[in-house]
This record gives C-alpha cells, structure tokens and sequence, in this order.
C-alpha cells in the first residue's frame, strides 16, 4: 500500500526548518557580516548562473531551498524573462518558454502540468508547491520529471476520462526543464517518512540550499540587496532615508512580522507616503505588539 503524507508530516517539516533556523549555527559566529554577505551573494550567484545552465538545457533540474522572502523566486525569473532563447520558435505554439506554478495541484494535474511543458525548450517552475509532497502519486510524478536520467519518461497508470478528452497520453518523455522552489530545509527533516521522500528527490537533480539559517543572515541579505542591487532605488527616498529603512528594520528584527525583501518594500512604501509618522505607522502594520 503507498503511504500518503498527511499535511501535518509537511506543517512538522517546515517548522523543523522554522526551529533549526533559530539553532546557533557554527560558521556564522566565525564570519563577519562582510564575509556573509559575501557568502550569500556567490550562493545567489550560483542559482542564476544554474537557472540559465536549466534555461539552456545543460541542467535538467534544479532544487532551491531558503526561507521565504529572500528573493528565490525572484532569481530564478530573472533570468528566466530576460535573454529570450525561445523568440526563433515564438510562433510555434507547441513550444512554451516557461510558467512558474504556484500553490496546491493534484497529480493528475501535475501530471497535465508536465505534458504541457514536455518540449526540450520549455521550463517549468514550482515555487512554494510543496503539497505535491503529500501524496505518493504527485511525488512519484515529479521525482520521474526532475530525474538526471537521459530519458525521463512519465506514466499515468489509470483510466482517465479527463486525460483522454484533453488527448493527453498515459506516458510520455519530459524532456523539459524543471526547478522546484522549496521553503523546507531537507536536511533539517527529522520525520523519516518525509525525509526518505525528500531524499529521492535530492538525489535525482542539483540541490542547491542558499544557507540563510539565521535571524543574523536573514538581515544580513536584506542589506546586501538594499546596498548592492539598489533594492530601493525606484523610491524618492535620499540615501539617509533608506538607511533608515533598513536601520529601523534591523533595530527591531524581533518585533517585525518577518523578516524579509517583501517587508522591506513594506516600510519603505510607508516611509514614502507618510514620512512624519512612519515609525508609528509600521509599529501598528508591521509588527507584533510588544
């Protein structure tokens, strides 16, 4: 009989993620803030320069994991929407260029999902999807997609009215790219049913963990981007003003409601529209009360 994971094995998983983060972890009180954030920019690197190697076909697949809000997805579209490789076949419609598909799916439309991008110039990435962990089916499905084998054959094994009506075969080759975007920390699963799942799938594709396991280096990537991507530069906010930003964030990390980029564009949106009163205003709306 298949085991099926429950929601509560993948709720337990992610806060294993949640609590091992908040460990004291060994190389972080060896490195300055300097050489993390030097760390962390060569891991960013590392996952542009393997979404381009997936984009060009040299890389099957691709696993990213790291807290939410540090700028995963972003990375990965970046270089995804930019130098398009697909404009010789934008007429074709059989060729896709690449869909990021978020939230719950069912295998079987998983399964449709993977068909539909199955040409050697589509990609297709799941970001945040990691309810097709909870079923046997859907894992089996994608562990067959992310595979590093030359041939990656994918099968439906019973009757389905809704395939055939869509003409949707029983199997067929994957010869797409896949990267699966992921908040859960596979080495830090203790639950076994779990983490003999995530095994399979690390062991089938590049696995790529970011390393941001600390409140420290959570912040210390909030000012790499603000200082070295210009993270607020759309702003009409001095220089002094962004630094603020990012003082007034990192003086209150364990009040704020998270930590990460999407909060920083929070209090920078308040610090614009309302800047007599912005401390008040991102006490009330961004953070927990004392």
């Amino acid at each position: 009989m298949a085991r099926v994971m429950t929601s509560a094995m993948l709720a337990q998983a992610t806060q294993e993620t949640k609590s091992l983060a908040q460990e004291p972890i060994k190389k972080t009180l060896t490195e300055t803030d300097e050489e993390i954030m030097a760390r962390l920019a060569n891991r960013f690197e590392i996952l542009e320069d393997m979404t381009r190697a997936v984009k060009k076909g040299d890389v099957r697949s691709m696993i990213v994991t790291g807290p939410p809000g540090v700028g995963k997805s972003f990375g990965v579209e970046k270089v995804l929407s930019k130098h398009d490789v697909f404009a010789d076949v934008a007429n074709d419609s059989k060729l896709k260029k690449y869909e990021v598909v978020k939230g719950a799916m069912s295998a079987i439309g998983l399964y449709k999902k993977l068909y539909e991008f199955a040409d050697k110039k589509s990609i297709l990435v799941f970001d945040d999807c990691d309810s097709v962990l909870l079923d046997d089916l859907s894992l089996n499905i994608l562990k067959a997609a992310l595979d590093s084998g030359k041939k990656r054959m994918i099968h439906w094994n019973t009757d389905s009215r809704s395939l055939s009506q869509e003409g949707v075969p029983n199997s067929f080759e994957f010869k797409g790219g896949a990267i699966f975007i992921t908040n859960i920390k596979f080495d830090h699963v203790r639950s076994k049913k779990l983490r003999d799942h995530l095994e399979a799938l690390e062991s089938r594709c590049h696995y790529l963990d970011l390393t941001i396991d600390t409140e420290r280096e959570k912040l210390l990537r909030i000012k790499q981007v603000v200082r070295d991507a210009d993270m607020l530069g759309a702003y009409d906010l001095t220089e002094e003003a962004k630094t603020e930003v990012v003082d007034f964030i990192i003086a209150n990390a364990n009040r704020m409601r998270e930590l990460s980029l999407r909060m920083v564009l929070k209090v920078a949106d308040i610090r614009v529209s309302m800047p007599a009163k912005w401390t008040s205003v991102v006490e009330v709306t961004c953070m927990r009360n004392a």
